[in-house]
């Protein structure tokens, strides 16, 4: 995987593009991030990738443990946020 040019010591391909084409897609305002705790120190420079493709739009990082895919805070929906970005290792199989 390669490392992408905005995010520094990341040897993931995060898919920013697809990450930021997915906010513009849903028109979201309020998204809610969750990385797992091997990004989570990447977190600054994901914000800082996103907030200047969407500067309006409201970025929050879920700060609770993440353990894959079956780990999604799902209750946060109540919350009212409008997406939910959850980073992961690995692609996401349908």
């Amino acid at each position: 995987m390669t490392t992408h040019p905005a995010i520094e010591n990341v040897s993931y391909d995060l898919q920013m593009e697809d990450a930021v084409a997915e906010i513009h897609k849903a028109g979201a305002k309020r998204v809610l991030i969750q990385l797992p705790d091997g990004l989570k120190p990447h977190a600054d420079q994901i914000q800082s990738y996103i907030a200047k493709a969407c500067p309006d739009v409201q970025l929050v990082f879920w700060a609770d443990s993440c353990f894959g895919a079956c780990d999604a805070p799902l209750h946060a929906r109540h919350l009212g946020f409008d997406l939910l970005l959850a980073f992961g290792h690995a692609p996401w199989r349908s």
